[in-house]
């Protein structure tokens, strides 16, 4: 176990600093910052000396070592925009995007399953074809096409949720503020995780329902199926059990990627996360926040991997982890 941790910390560093290079090269592509930071009035030698001051005239070699130093200390700069500490946005925002990614793990973890086991053990009935045929399409559809039709549907035409914001928060050990624990909280929830989820819910039904009619197949579930073993015993014990294994490793991933894909969501419910802040800092050439933003997504990503391969590890006991691949 401490020899596997090892191994995946130090493969956790090289992936945080190529990121680091990756997110940090990307600046100097998306435009002038110093021309989103004044006015048009500003002279061209006040541009030039708040450049200087920005260190924006360094080379690339010495802007990047100096991100670095500062970012082992926790310090990855002032938003040019909201003129605070990038880090202190970001994690501001963390809590709204994270119980939106919450809320659709669970959405996935309730519907997905059940559906992908019914689909797998009555794999002609005419509900296991419509499942399928739900899953396809959730794999076609754009997952701004759901959410905009879900606001269309049941915010403007039956005002049953609202189509934008949070709505009202609560403190939470005074860290963290949580819209779970309040009705609006929730009622603004609807929607956008109800979208997230559908992005990721075809998936896991194909996923689950695949894996399981392999393992149905299997020998040793036919050798328990001849000695007499009840049939919930064989479905939800047995097969579901080694079912899970492969769904582990793809959810720990797709859970990384629910960040990725809070983009879009936050966007069309104008949801106060880290996505939409992003799309901001992108639009207003923050590339202290942008670079910031890569850094700690990437870091979530690392940290999603390592926890995955952790549980599996402890649900499959002849996975060595000692001996597993990075």
């Amino acid at each position: 176990m401490l020899a596997f941790l090892f191994r995946r910390l130090i493969q956790a560093f090289f992936v945080m600093l190529t990121i680091s290079v990756i997110s940090f090269a990307i600046q100097g592509k998306l435009g002038d910052p110093v021309q989103q930071m004044v006015g048009m009035t500003v002279s061209p030698a006040e541009r030039a000396h708040l450049r200087q001051e920005l260190g924006l005239n360094d080379s690339f070699a010495v802007q990047y070592w100096h991100f670095l130093k500062n970012a082992a200390h926790g310090n990855f700069g002032i938003s040019y925009y909201y003129k605070k500490p990038v880090l202190d946005l970001i994690f501001e925002r963390m809590p709204a995007t994270l119980e939106l990614a919450f809320c659709a793990i669970i959405l996935v973890a309730i519907f997905a399953t059940p559906f992908g086991i019914y689909a797998a053990i009555r794999p002609r009935s005419l509900l296991s074809r419509l499942i399928m045929a739900f899953s396809t399409l959730g794999l076609s559809v754009p997952i701004f096409i759901v959410g905009i039709f879900l606001v269309y549907v049941f915010s403007i035409q039956l005002h049953m949720a609202p189509s934008f914001g949070r709505g009202h928060t609560v403190d939470v050990f005074g860290i963290w503020k949580s819209g779970l624990f309040t009705k609006s909280g929730l009622h603004h929830l609807m929607l956008p995780s109800i979208t997230l989820a559908f992005a990721l819910m075809p998936i896991f039904i194909r996923l689950i329902r695949s894996e399981m009619m392999e393992v149905l197949h299997s020998e040793y579930i036919r050798f328990a199926w001849s000695k007499g073993l009840s049939t919930n015993r064989i479905y939800f014990i047995h097969a579901l059990k080694n079912t899970m294994l492969p769904v582990i490793t793809v959810g720990g991933i797709q859970a990384g990627t629910l960040i990725a894909y809070t983009i879009l969501t936050e966007t069309i419910f104008q949801w106060p996360g880290m996505g939409f802040l992003f799309i901001d800092a992108v639009s207003r050439v923050d590339t202290p926040l942008i670079s910031a933003y890569l850094m700690v997504v990437g870091g979530i990503f690392v940290t999603t991997n390592t926890v995955v391969d952790l549980i599996y590890g402890l649900v499959n006991p002849t996975v060595k982890l000692e001996n597993h691949g990075l």
